[in-house]
């Protein structure tokens, strides 16, 4: 039977705790785990069969001389090995459907996770950790799935192989009832020391790999100021200390390896050893004897199965809280409620900070200002001003207006501000902008900034996420207002060539180029840009000030920037220091009346300022 394909829809992961969300992952699929458990039993149950048909060929044809019965067993033997090959085949095909079906929904369920707390994920949790969760957590937690129809098996076969040996000697069934316990106990304690040391290993590896992609991501920033040397020595002393870690982990792994193999032998020999005693006082006969072998040979393998278990489950509880973790972050840490189902159907704009094509009428209704209420409230139905109390800065609708700040982290700030990435006073309209759905802020306005990602794909695709419905006028108006025409052109199949991931085959200023080209195309009501012509030449950057003021006009757009080109073409032009709105004009008007924004326009050129003079 073919595997099921995992319902698009994943569900919703129990976050309650790490085996709850194990537990979820058994009820998503409770048909199949159970066909798992049934096969699992059957097997391992069916393991005990062949011994008892083995000894009677020896009591029955072999020791009475009797070849017609002889060949009857015989051939008994036989067709158990192929049921139980059969079974066996069917068993291991099951579990690997349930493995791949926990591991694609618990990926599924990570994905959804990421693309819904946005913004927030990086002040929540390193890269290193979602990485680590994504490339290994899953896995194991998968892995514990194995538990489901083995580890079922496993317990029913002991209790079986109890009974029957019940029937030839109640010394022998004692025997197994209390070593199997026993050689559990011996390993526990290896198990519970591994779930520590994994657990610190976990996170120290999840730490090395956030460092390592920031040393990646700095690279050249590095290179240009000395710095290479020294990091590497950092990560190398830090994977030293995580090497030294991880022979904590494998010390730990080995012993349990083998007390998996050697307990349980030893168990074997032990029984073996009693039931021969018993054999030559008389108590069991030679058949017995070798069914008894046979039996506790058989056990062997459940018992393996659940020092197994508990060994995938302990690694699977380790992952299974990491992904718990990860899960347990909630998107919208700004205050105020998430969405609404107005816009529910709003396009996405992929690697830009959020969706940004509004989908449907915008509510209507008077809105009361003050503290956040406890539903959202309807946004403002037109365009409507931005205000943020923190610095000062109204933004008027239909304008365009341009920021230049001081500190490049005063204006980051401002746009998370005005986007509803933090917590802040900002209104929209009258309206606190955490009142308002989320939804709805997200489409309806949108933060772009200069690096924002950019996915693998054609180049079509990278720029059909922001309008799915994008026609052709629509994208080359787009690339026009960007001055992205040439970058199209200098592609071997124009909007059909294939990017790799952040589009690395791109100089910086066509990338630039192409993430500002994405922003337009979305058409957001509200469009905030952050530097979007810092790595693009002067003559370009005239042509996209030109364009961009003409392909925004009567629309609200918000430029963080120092260029004088783009500052030039603003509508109002406000100078942020020390994160407040300390002059606000035109230009023009601030060149002459403001030094410090004729300097910061300048950026410390003296020939330059005496030249805006």
């Amino acid at each position: 039977m073919p595997p099921r394909i995992p319902h698009p829809e994943p569900g919703t992961g129990d976050t309650r705790g790490p085996l709850r969300y194990l537990w979820w992952l058994v009820r998503c699929q409770p048909w199949r785990v159970l066909r798992g458990s049934l096969l699992g039993t059957a097997w391992m149950t069916g393991l005990s069969v062949r011994p008892y048909l083995i000894s009677r060929a020896v009591d029955d044809g072999l020791r009475t001389g009797d070849t017609r019965v002889l060949a009857l067993w015989a051939a008994a033997i036989v067709v158990a090995g192929v049921g139980l090959s059969w079974l066996g085949i069917m068993r291991h095909r099951t579990m690997t459907f349930i493995r791949e079906d926990a591991k694609a929904r618990s990926a599924a369920v990570v994905l959804r996770q990421l693309s819904r707390v946005g913004a927030v994920l990086p002040r929540r949790a390193a890269a290193g950790e979602v990485a680590t969760v994504g490339g290994t957590d899953i896995d194991r937690a998968a892995l514990v799935m194995t538990v489901t129809g083995p580890g079922v098996g496993a317990v029913v076969a002991y209790l079986v192989v109890a009974v029957v040996l019940w029937s030839i000697s109640p010394l022998l069934a004692l025997c197994v009832l209390v070593g199997v316990p026993s050689v559990v106990l011996v390993v526990a304690p290896l198990l519970r020391r591994l779930e520590r040391a994994e657990s610190v290993y976990r996170q120290q590896q999840g730490e090395l790999t956030a460092r390592s992609g920031d040393i990646v991501a700095g690279l050249r920033v590095l290179a240009g100021v000395g710095g290479r040397g020294l990091f590497a020595r950092r990560y190398a002393a830090r994977s030293r200390d995580l090497l030294a870690e991880g022979y904590r982990v494998g010390a730990v792994n080995s012993w349990i390896d083998a007390a998996t193999v050697a307990v349980p032998g030893l168990f074997l020999a032990a029984v073996v050893w009693l039931s021969a005693r018993m054999t030559v006082t008389g108590d069991i006969s030679v058949g017995e004897l070798v069914a008894v072998y046979g039996y506790v040979a058989t056990l062997v393998v459940p018992v393996w199965f659940l020092l197994e278990g508990g060994h995938q489950l302990i690694r699977g509880r380790v992952a299974a809280r990491r992904i718990v973790a990860l899960l347990a972050i909630t998107p919208d840490d700004v205050g105020g409620p998430r969405d609404t189902p107005a816009r529910a159907g709003a396009a996405t704009v992929p690697g830009s900070r959020q969706p940004a094509v509004p989908a449907g009428p915008v509510p209507a209704g008077p809105v009361p200002a003050g503290p956040v209420p406890a539903g959202p409230v309807a946004a403002p139905v037109g365009p409507a001003d931005l205000h943020d109390p923190s610095s000062g800065l109204t933004v008027p609708a239909g304008r365009l207006t341009a920021v230049a700040a001081a500190d490049p982290a005063d204006a980051l700030a401002l746009a998370d501000r005005l986007g509803r990435y933090t917590v802040s006073d900002a209104t929209w309209g009258g309206v606190p902008l955490t009142g308002v759905g989320l939804e709805q802020v997200r489409a309806r306005i949108l933060v772009a900034d200069h690096d924002a990602y950019l996915f693998a794909g054609t180049l079509r695709e990278v720029l059909r996420g922001a309008r799915p419905d994008g026609d052709r006028e629509r994208f080359a108006s787009a690339l026009h207002d960007a001055s992205a025409e040439d970058v199209v052109d200098a592609l071997p199949r124009g909007l059909d060539t294939p990017l790799d991931t952040r589009a690395r085959s791109l100089s910086g200023g066509q990338r630039q180029r192409v993430r500002l080209a994405r922003a337009l195309l979305a058409e957001p009501e509200v469009l905030i840009l952050v530097e979007p012509t810092s790595a693009v030449d002067a003559h370009t950057e005239a042509r996209i000030a030109e364009r961009l003021r003409r392909a925004r006009a009567g629309r609200t757009t918000v430029v963080l920037t120092t260029s004088p080109l783009l500052l030039g073409r603003a509508d109002e032009v406000a100078h942020l220091v020390a994160g407040r709105v300390t002059a606000t004009g035109t230009h023009a008007d601030l060149l002459d009346r403001d030094p410090g924004y004729r300097r910061l326009v300048a950026r410390g050129d003296a020939d330059a300022e005496q030249a805006l003079r």
